[in-house]
């Protein structure tokens, strides 16, 4: 059984930094698609970043680049999202969002396959950034 598990999540100041983890049991991150997604109220999800595990492809959002980063420990079976210099609009559930079937071939188009991810991807439970003073 395919499980996503996040942590890292919490409140903190603009301008801080919070590194989410997810551990990912059930398959091997390896040359599979794994990554985040992010739901703030009244809004839809975005897709925010996305590594294909052991590959080194990745995407990541224009409304986050150069403030996040996305990597993964294949032994870890793990994903982690480093986000720095942290905005009040960064304020989401934060979720972790792999892609178990292997389908996904290219990091690129994370941002537009909510979908297919809503359909047959796995997601973890979801964990809250809250960026506030």
């Amino acid at each position: 059984q395919v499980q996503l598990v996040e942590s890292g999540g919490g409140l903190v100041q603009p301008g801080g930094s919070l590194r989410l983890s997810c551990a990912a049991s059930g398959f091997s991150l390896s040359q599979h698609a794994i990554g985040w997604f992010r739901q703030a109220p009244g809004q839809e999800r975005e897709g925010v970043s996305c590594i294909i595990g052991g590959v080194g492809d990745t995407y990541t959002a224009d409304s986050v680049k150069g403030r996040f980063t996305i990597s993964s420990d294949t032994d870890k079976n793990a994903v982690y999202l480093q986000m720095n210099d942290l905005k009040p609009e960064d304020t989401a559930v934060y979720y972790c969002v792999a892609d178990p079937l292997g389908r996904i071939k290219s990091a690129t188009g994370w941002g537009i396959l909510h979908q297919y991810l809503s359909a047959l991807g796995a997601w973890g439970q979801g964990t809250q950034v809250t960026v506030s003073s």
